[in-house]
């Protein structure tokens, strides 16, 4: 059977994430009536981190067992721990930290790519988290059954790090993958990435995109890997 597809249109970016914050607290209050454990997907971006901040201030936070909750990353950019580009670093700030620190999610529920630093390469990094995500996962298959995955997507159309016409849209066999040569506006692009086999939900998969024209970008020199490595220092901002 395959699952409905629909298309729901906000009048503007701030709209768009309170309405996916409020939806994605009500489907994981939904799923714990039903199941003890549940995990879930972030993405980052503009629209992703604004929709974990309204999952912040929301007063449904508290209807959520967060104690039975695991979160892990669809891709990551490939920098040193706690830089502020790292989707991992924007998550905490909006939302993840403040569970912690609160006793409500269980810090080794924070299921986030290894950075440079902790991995030498992407595809040191990609290899880690597969063994992760295979720790979770049942008999036969390398990830966990996600139960709520949230993509974003970018001015070009990749999604995750799946970038147009790039190779590793074709790679299988393994659960993520160190993506090198991605185009990209900024000078730094080395990603880790889950594959697409990876990146389904038995519940939901959304994807958020503000309405903005597409653009395209030259490929950048730098390696994509689901995390980003520097080439080269960056100016001060």
């Amino acid at each position: 059977m395959t699952a409905e597809r629909r298309v729901v249109v906000h009048p503007d970016a701030d709209t768009l994430a309170e309405a996916a914050a409020a939806r994605l607290l009500v489907r994981l209050t939904d799923l714990q009536s039903t199941q003890p454990e549940t995990h879930v997907v972030l993405t980052g971006g503009t629209v992703g981190i604004k929709t974990l901040a309204a999952v912040a201030a929301s007063p449904l936070i508290d209807a959520v067992d967060w104690s039975g909750v695991h979160l892990w990353w669809g891709d990551e950019r490939f920098l040193p721990d706690e830089d502020a580009d790292r989707n991992e670093t924007q998550a905490r700030e909006a939302l993840v930290d403040e569970l912690v620190s609160a006793g409500a999610l269980p810090a080794d529920h924070v299921h986030a790519m290894p950075p440079l630093g902790a991995a030498a390469t992407p595809e040191e990094s990609a290899e880690a988290y597969a063994a992760e995500l295979a720790r979770f996962a049942p008999d036969g298959a390398r990830a966990p059954a996600f139960d709520v995955l949230l993509f974003g997507m970018g001015p070009d159309g990749h999604v995750a790090s799946l970038f147009p016409g790039h190779p590793a849209l074709d790679v299988a066999g393994v659960a993520t993958v160190g993506v090198h040569g991605s185009p990209s506006r900024r000078p730094s692009a080395c990603r880790s990435r889950s594959t697409r086999s990876t990146a389904r939900a038995r519940c939901g998969s959304w994807r958020r995109a503000p309405r903005r024209p597409t653009r395209s970008h030259a490929p950048s020199a730098a390696t994509t890997c689901t995390a980003r490595r520097p080439l080269a220092p960056r100016a001060p901002r």
